[in-house]
């Protein structure tokens, strides 16, 4: 065993960003996507805003709550490209999936659709919703590697029939790191009249974003991850005809308030019980402290993580001796490997416990029966990527005590 593996020793030159985050220096962490990374300036805003809160809880509640949220809701719809009578807060996208299919109402001939590549969470929610409707689950088999976007296109539309009632896609890919080709996807079933329910946990950050434009008919996603705010903050964007039909997991006082001066989708949702709002009301702090750190804000930022991601892949792709396994077109901030066949957990341990990397590896069914998965934030620099890869290699070619 290797127990006395040389760790990777950054230069502080090395890492101009990495002090504006709280991270271990001593873990190499290639592992933004998972649960992201919060800032230090964005966590002394949640300090701040928990220290207004706690002081005077009535008052803050009654009095600053609401216009503080619908200021971080008009900053978000901004960044999203929607309005903010279309948003609701969520903890996390995997909420707002549940949310969804809790409200919506199926008849056992409807037919879910969804890849083999959905996240598991939101998979595990549309099975339950289906068992208890009677309603059919119809998986769209994508492989990976792949080709092309129109092989995910062609995949998705080929199970469409004249029962799908909505179709469940991930924006990108949790496992697999896949940015999906949505846009003529949601056009063709909008033609149809079949609703979608994108899953975009990774997008919001990442890849830029016009839901609007988009035309998916549920839309829910993270901001703890890309945009870099504090663990629970989510939002669920609803189209508005169909606004009436979604109501909260957690069913309180808007149901049946009085009110008239906002709308019963904002009722319902902005108050569901007594919680930390802080992560929502941190969302403009976050996305302004991203912009600020570029010259070309919130574009450039997009474009060096994925530049970063893309160079990544390859300097593995040339270490391992395989190619690349999509197009360089459908990757954002993360991408994703196949690595010889083996045990998926030993592997990440060792990576982690020997070496100090932080890297999921991640079961699979296909070629590969396990994955690696890189992420690329601004703090991570070309030498980590190299230091895993050096690592990945000697591992694989000398494997330790009962690693596959």
């Amino acid at each position: 065993m290797m127990s006395d593996s040389p760790r990777f020793r950054p230069d502080s030159a090395d890492h101009p960003w990495r002090s504006l985050w709280t991270l271990n220096p001593e873990v190499v962490y290639l592992n933004h996507g998972s649960f992201g990374a919060c800032p230090i300036t964005v966590l002394d805003k949640q300090n701040w805003l928990r220290s207004r809160l706690e002081a005077e809880p009535v008052r803050f509640v009654e009095d600053v709550y609401e216009s503080l949220l619908d200021a971080s809701r008009q900053t978000l719809a901004d960044f999203l490209g929607t309005q903010p009578d279309h948003l609701v807060f969520v903890p996390n996208a995997t909420t707002g999936i549940n949310t969804v299919l809790r409200s919506l109402s199926f008849q056992p001939t409807d037919e879910l659709l969804v890849t083999n590549l959905e996240y598991n969470a939101s998979r595990n929610a549309l099975n339950v919703a289906a068992s208890q409707s009677g309603a059919t689950v119809v998986v769209a088999e994508v492989p990976f590697p792949l080709e092309s976007p129109q092989q995910i296109i062609d995949a998705v539309l080929g199970q469409v029939s004249d029962k799908t009632r909505l179709v469940l896609l991930d924006h990108v890919t949790s496992q697999t790191a896949l940015i999906l080709p949505l846009k003529p996807l949601i056009d063709t079933l909008n033609q149809r009249g079949i609703e979608t329910l994108i899953d975009g946990a990774h997008a919001p950050g990442m890849i830029p974003l016009n839901l609007d434009e988009l035309g998916a008919t549920y839309y829910t996603g993270n901001c703890h991850k890309w945009l870099c705010s504090p663990k629970g903050a989510g939002f669920l964007y609803v189209r508005p005809d169909r606004q009436s039909l979604i109501r909260p997991l957690v069913i309180s006082h808007g149901a049946n308030s009085p009110r008239c001066d906002r709308s019963f989708f904002h009722l319902e949702f902005d108050w569901v019980g007594t919680t930390d709002p802080t992560p929502y009301l941190c969302i403009p702090k976050a996305i302004q402290f991203l912009r600020s750190l570029l010259p070309g804000g919130w574009s450039e930022l997009m474009t060096h993580n994925r530049q970063m991601a893309l160079s990544a892949r390859a300097m593995l792709c040339k270490a391992l001796h395989i190619s690349p396994p999509c197009p360089a077109e459908m990757v954002g901030s993360m991408a994703t490997l196949p690595l010889p066949n083996g045990d998926a957990e030993p592997l990440q341990k060792t990576l982690f416990h020997q070496f100090g990397i932080e890297v999921p590896i991640i079961p699979w069914q296909g070629v590969s029966n396990r994955l690696i998965r890189i992420s690329a934030q601004i703090y991570n620099t070309p030498a980590e990527y190299d230091y895993l890869s050096t690592t990945l290699v000697k591992v694989l070619t000398e494997p330790l005590e009962g690693l596959g």
